[in-house]
């Protein structure tokens, strides 16, 4: 965020134990591969009581092919109980003040309580549910479908299309969710959470901004991420192979025909034109 000045009360460490270790309350935003080398050198150290609070959008790969949740990995690593994060909440749209609503997960409701008083303010408004599966899953799969939208824009269609890319990537996020995480409640799609931040996220995220750069150049998804994105992370395409590793290992790849066919464009296996088939011969329309 160039121009913006981090407030004082924020103040960097160079020694993540030291940083960690009298915390009560362990905030974890960063690019969700690096989940695993950032919490081991923290494992026995964190304070007894502590809470997590992941805003890190992505899946873990497990062994054989599966996907673990992030908020799981950290659990299992430090043994805290962790809450979640997730919203319609584009950053400098957030530093601006200008208003938003985001969702937190949490099982323990006095933790839900407490994370709510700590960050809700008159401007970022706050929703806790006891949801955390869900909650991730749309943190992790709304940035595939903003890749997808990103496509539409950069072959020149319209809002139409792209509203059409939005509701079948819902539907395909929700389908998900039943299949692997039986206890989802759709409820929890209509929360910011969800259907707000996937249509944000198709409009206004980076996600879609370097999708839709990719369609017009030669470049790769990597080098328009470090040309474009001022140091930023994307997580989209990532998360679009990880699913497609997952629903190849459980042969369920022709179930979810719009995640497939958005990871098969980023590593430039078909033409990007080829969104446009894959939703007009969509199974919603046969």
């Amino acid at each position: 965020l160039p121009g913006y000045k981090i407030p004082e009360n924020v103040v960097a460490h160079p020694d993540i134990v030291a940083a960690c270790e009298d915390s009560d309350i362990l905030v974890f935003v960063l690019p969700h591969k690096f989940i695993g080398p950032t919490c081991k050198p923290l494992i026995g150290k964190i304070k007894p009581g502590a809470i997590g609070l992941s805003l890190i959008k992505g899946f873990d790969i497990s062994p054989g092919g599966g996907i673990e949740l992030i908020s799981n990995v950290i659990n299992k690593l430090l043994n805290i109980d962790v809450c979640v994060l997730m919203g319609a909440n584009l950053a400098k749209e957030v530093v601006d003040e200008k208003f938003c609503e985001t969702t937190i997960g949490c099982k323990d409701p006095h933790s839900g309580l407490l994370l709510k008083n700590l960050i809700q303010t008159e401007y970022f408004r706050v929703t806790v549910v006891d949801d955390i599966p869900t909650i991730e899953i749309c943190g992790a799969l709304k940035n595939i479908v903003a890749v997808g939208a990103g496509f539409v824009d950069g072959l020149g269609y319209g809002d139409n299309t792209k509203a059409a890319v939005i509701r079948l990537g819902l539907k395909e996020m929700i389908a998900f969710a039943d299949h692997f995480y039986p206890g989802a409640k759709l409820s929890t799609f209509f929360e910011s959470c969800g259907i707000a931040d996937l249509v944000t996220t198709c409009y206004g995220g980076r996600n879609r901004k370097v999708a839709e750069a990719f369609v017009t150049s030669n470049k790769s998804i990597e080098e328009l991420e470090a040309e474009l994105l001022n140091g930023q992370k994307l997580q989209g395409p990532e998360t679009a192979e990880e699913v497609h590793v997952m629903l190849k290992e459980k042969n369920m790849l022709d179930r979810f025909p719009l995640f497939v066919a958005i990871h098969r464009i980023c590593k430039r296996e078909i033409p990007p034109s080829e969104m446009i088939q894959c939703i007009k011969n969509h199974p919603e329309h046969m």
